[in-house]
């Protein structure tokens, strides 16, 4: 499996958190419970990671390389779930994550910002 920095890469990032959801076999990462990425499989158990995006760039993205589908069991419009075998280039991958997060903290007041980046 590539991609294994994406675990302290997210943890990296001011107030993220991460915990296993049971019942969907996957690892979430997440702003004071709001998810940004997710980490689990497919129906056949191929690894993926699975990323909130603004909806024009997941549909870029799903259209420029095969590796990058919309987001499985989820909203298709706003997650995408990149396949973890894939040849999407690592920083393209990082400006996937650098999106989600910045996404989910945005949807925070000013004020609950100030205090995670803090």
């Amino acid at each position: 499996m590539k991609y294994e920095w994406t675990d302290s890469y997210c943890l990296s990032k001011p107030g993220a958190e991460k915990d296993y959801k049971l019942e969907w076999d996957a690892t979430r990462y997440m702003i004071r419970g709001k998810m940004f990425a997710m980490q689990g499989g497919d129906r056949e158990g191929k690894p993926i990671l699975t990323i909130k995006l603004e909806p024009f760039f997941g549909a870029f993205l799903c259209g420029r390389y095969k590796d990058i589908v919309p987001g499985y069991y989820m909203n298709k419009e706003h997650w995408v779930s990149l396949y973890l075998d894939g040849d999407v280039p690592d920083e393209t991958v990082r400006e996937m994550l650098d999106q989600a997060y910045r996404l989910v903290l945005e949807s925070f007041s000013k004020k609950i910002q100030k205090e995670i980046c803090s």
